[in-house]
């Protein structure tokens, strides 16, 4: 996993043997910026700060990011 990206960063991606892999290794619109993210803490579309759960906004400078 990218370690710039917060570790609760969810997307259907990482749930497919064949795709888990490069779920968030490569740039987010083929790594599915595109797709559905979430907050695995939330369980949401949002994290706990109430920002969009996503490739682009979940990385270090966040209030909530966690990366360890």
């Amino acid at each position: 996993m990218n370690p710039e990206i917060c570790r609760h960063l969810r997307t259907k991606k990482i749930y497919i043997p064949a795709s888990a892999g490069e779920a968030f290794s490569q740039p987010s619109e083929s790594a599915g910026g595109s797709s559905h993210c979430w907050c695995n803490r939330t369980q949401a579309e949002t994290g706990p700060d109430d920002w969009l759960a996503s490739l682009e906004y979940c990385k270090p400078g966040r209030k909530c990011h966690q990366n360890d």
